[in-house]
């Protein structure tokens, strides 16, 4: 039974639908402007569809990930689990996490956390197989949870605020992706996806992941803009958090790094968001 729970966290990647979880709680603060009880229902309901909007994933990848030292350990292409079974398991988080989203919020915020497992697995995942810029309408993916939250907090999308909260995470994700790209680029080729690695060159693929981190601090700078943050402090907090991400890439244009680490500013990166999110949340709370 322990050995059947470890397959099935590693199915969920409960580290990413974790980080999931977290933008739909700021989605709700934000709209709902204090921190209560109402967002516990949805938020573990968007994380059990994340969850098994993951596990869908492991099965419709497993032969690709069998050619890649990453993921050939994954339990499908291991054979610890068979695909069918992985596939019962996505079949039925799917159907508890619904459940959860339309019980805690509405039936708005289940459209909108069935779209974003839709977008992911029947959009994002096979576009992939098609073309190495998959990655930017992919991107939609991240914008959605958070709108979970703030409908379930009550907030309309109508909201210009809503839109701009949406923007933000959206235009997070494509840096994020692409320092795995640089990182994992070699092994995407192998297993016969096509990769941004083989049409740009890696200071080319710097200078662009530059550009879209300099676009997530600029992104960041609005937020107030959009009477999402109330309190000059925290208003600072995200000029300087933003100004420290923008310098950190700098490095990026200058390439003359000799052990050039993506991990590192792919965790620079998630830094900040999640400052952005504390900053934001804290704001509501006080």
């Amino acid at each position: 039974m322990k050995r059947l729970l470890g397959i099935y966290l590693e199915l969920s990647k409960v580290k990413i639908t974790f980080a999931v979880a977290l933008t739909t709680i700021t989605g709700y603060v934000l709209a709902r402007g204090k921190f209560d009880a109402g967002f516990i229902v949805p938020t573990i309901g968007i994380f059990i569809l994340a969850c098994a909007s993951s596990a869908l994933n492991h099965y419709q990848e497993f032969d690709a990930d069998k050619k890649m030292i990453r993921t050939r350990n994954r339990p499908i292409p291991s054979g610890r689990i068979s695909s069918t079974h992985a596939l019962l398991f996505a079949f039925v988080l799917t159907i508890i996490g619904s459940f959860l989203i339309y019980y805690g919020s509405n039936f708005l915020g289940l459209q909108l956390g069935l779209l974003a497992m839709i977008w992911y697995n029947a959009i994002y995942t096979p576009l992939k197989r098609k073309t190495a810029f998959a990655v930017i309408p992919g991107s939609v993916i991240g914008s959605l949870p958070p709108l979970v939250g703030w409908v379930a907090g009550g907030g309309s999308l109508a909201d210009p605020r809503a839109l701009m909260i949406a923007f933000f995470f959206f235009i997070w994700q494509v840096p994020h992706f692409w320092l795995l790209m640089l990182k994992y680029g070699e092994e995407y080729k192998k297993a016969g996806y096509p990769s941004i690695t083989s049409i740009y060159s890696p200071q080319q693929l710097k200078n662009t992941t530059f550009v879209w981190t300099f676009a997530t601090a600029i992104s960041a700078l609005m937020i107030p803009f959009f009477g999402i943050s109330k309190s000059l402090p925290v208003t600072i907090g995200l000029i300087i958090a933003s100004i420290w991400l923008i310098v950190i890439f700098t490095k990026l244009l200058i390439g003359k790094e000799k052990k050039f680490n993506p991990f590192y500013y792919f965790m620079r990166i998630n830094y900040f968001v999640l400052a952005v999110m504390i900053f934001l949340t804290i704001d509501h709370l006080i």
